[in-house]
């Protein structure tokens, strides 16, 4: 939803100018301003949030127009920004999943855990019992990973004391791992569907699961590198419960409304409406911005939030950059087959696998609904994406954020969210805005099937392919990560090596969007990395 941000900056320089006000970049602005400094948010869009917005497409129907589901929000953010003065709530989703099958049968997921073992012992008793195992088997992992979330990536290329140090501590951790340390590698690097045959043997479980390995990249859960988000299942919390997700309340745009409070709080500007047209250079360091219309602003740092493609090849001339860098940059992956459909319903989906019993949605309504019934339908909708093709089995994700959340649809009413693999950014033959509506079409065929009376209750929608997403949200080629979440993109690799601490070749210019690490997802940990480094060079004083 728009909220009431300043028409024009009201000053001509600043300590530090933020481009874009994504949730990351609002983070670093908040961490940024209640260290002192004077801080200017610059955001294109005529509201705040980047891609973590809710927006009014038809009256009373409030939507999450891009992310949609939270649980990997740092806590520690939550706690120090105070969010929940400002209005942020995360509403826990109880079950997680409901995965309806062609031959009438359903799976319930988490995080009631006796539910999940009756659940899965339909299919079979003995993965039942491998259930608790496996997710124990992720928690290890997790522990793992998730400390280097709130962590600057060591150079492995440097002989700094800060990198060697923080190199050979991330190594002792990987020594205490022991045997697991092997399983590490296998999560980080290597493919999802191997791991999931090992441990379980009911295709229903391995395809519903397989679905968090694929979702937002153009990839097939054979592939190497689609393993790394499957730890994101138990990783994450709401309200102090590890592995549960939830729905903000107010839809998405709540978080990053609550963010944007705390920094105006500490005495951050935030300029909607304001598209920057440039970074401003001089002597080879950034000094300000310059806008759209013209308009000079001045700053000691410049912080972007866009990914490195606009802040690198569009938002500065390339010839100021290093040869090798803007090779790296221009070679990184962009790839994308994800399409948003957004949709007004009259009615909640009445599935035959799980007939609903009252107005209010039961329990296959709360979380997310998964409608793709093996690994093998997975791998060939991925087989049409290769040759930039729709898919003509598309893997649908829907979630109904108005059963948990009411404020976000009219009395009676409910919004749904369908993030659907997979539809090309560029596809072979057609133009996007006629291929999108048909193959908007075809999901709606799709969930048809398993609920009868899903398309005689739509009110309206919205459809947006990748091509959209880059237009409306800034994302080059659509990728909702800012570029690929694969192992040669991660950690001391990610947004190219070298750079991976936030710096940039260009004096005074940062990054803090999910192009740095550790990537994709609402999470606010690059912000707050960002804002570290940002901070620290300012007490060693120097400029990066």
């Amino acid at each position: 939803m728009p909220s009431p941000e300043s028409p024009r900056p009201r000053q001509r320089r600043y300590d530090v100018i933020l481009i874009g006000a994504g949730h990351n970049a609002l983070v670093t602005a908040a961490y940024l301003a209640r260290a002192g400094r004077r801080v200017l948010v610059l955001e294109r869009r005529e509201l705040i949030g980047g891609a973590c917005v809710t927006e009014e497409l038809w009256p009373g129907f409030k939507v999450s127009t891009a992310s949609y589901v939270n649980s990997l929000f740092r806590p520690e953010i939550v706690r120090d920004l105070e969010l929940t003065r400002y209005g942020f709530e995360l509403l826990p989703r109880s079950p997680a999943s409901f995965t309806p099958f062609p031959d009438g049968r359903s799976l319930l997921l988490g995080p009631d855990k006796a539910l999940t073992d009756r659940e899965i012992s339909k299919f079979s008793t003995r993965d039942a019992a491998a259930f608790p195992k496996y997710e124990a088997w992720l928690e290890t992992i997790a522990d793992f990973v998730e400390p280097t979330l709130m962590e600057t990536p060591p150079s492995p290329w440097s002989f700094r004391p800060r990198d060697l140090t923080a190199l050979a501590r991330l190594g002792w951790r990987f020594v205490r791992l022991g045997k697991k340390g092997a399983d590490a590698i296998e999560i980080l690097t290597g493919a999802a569907r191997p791991i999931l045959d090992r441990w379980f043997e009911s295709e229903q479980l391995k395809a519903t699961l397989a679905t968090d390995a694929i979702i937002g990249a153009m990839a097939a859960p054979s592939m190497p590198g689609t393993a790394y988000v499957l730890f994101h299942h138990v990783m994450g919390e709401c309200d102090g419960v590890r592995g549960v997700w939830g729905y903000v309340r107010g839809g998405m745009g709540g978080l990053s409304n609550a963010i944007a409070g705390a920094a105006r709080a500490h005495g951050a500007e935030i300029v909607t409406s304001a598209e920057v047209a440039r970074v401003q250079l001089t002597d080879g360091r950034a000094t300000g911005v310059v806008l759209a219309d013209g308009t000079e602003i001045g700053a000691a740092q410049v912080v972007s939030g866009a990914d490195a493609n606009v802040t690198f090849l569009k938002l500065l001339d390339p010839k100021a950059l290093p040869v090798e860098f803007t090779d790296a940059v221009r070679n990184l992956d962009y790839r994308s087959a994800s399409l948003k459909i957004n949709v007004a319903l009259s009615e909640l989906p009445n599935f035959t696998a799980l007939p609903s019993t009252g107005l209010g949605g039961g329990p296959q309504h709360r979380g997310t609904i998964h409608v793709s019934p093996t690994l093998d339908y997975i791998e060939r909708a991925y087989d049409d994406a290769k040759y930039d093709r729709p898919s003509r089995d598309p893997i649908l994700e829907c979630t109904i954020p108005s059963v948990v959340d009411p404020t976000v649809a009219p009395p009676g009413k409910h919004v749904m969210s369908m993030f659907i693999q997979y539809f090309p950014y560029k596809p072979a033959e057609g133009s996007v805005a006629e291929l999108k509506e048909k193959f908007a079409d075809r999901c709606f065929d799709v969930l048809n099937d398993y609920a009868p009376n899903f398309k005689r209750s739509v009110i309206d929608r919205q459809v947006l392919a990748p091509a959209d997403l880059e237009q409306r949200f800034g994302l080059t080629g659509g990728n909702i990560m800012q570029g690929a979440m694969t192992p040669s993109s991660l950690f001391f690799m990610r947004p190219v090596p070298g750079y991976a601490d936030y710096r940039t070749p260009i004096r005074g210019l940062y990054m803090c969007g999910a192009a740095t690490h550790p990537g994709g997802g609402v999470m606010g940990a690059s912000g707050y990395n960002a804002a570290r480094e940002i901070l620290r060079d300012a007490r060693n004083g120097r400029w990066s």
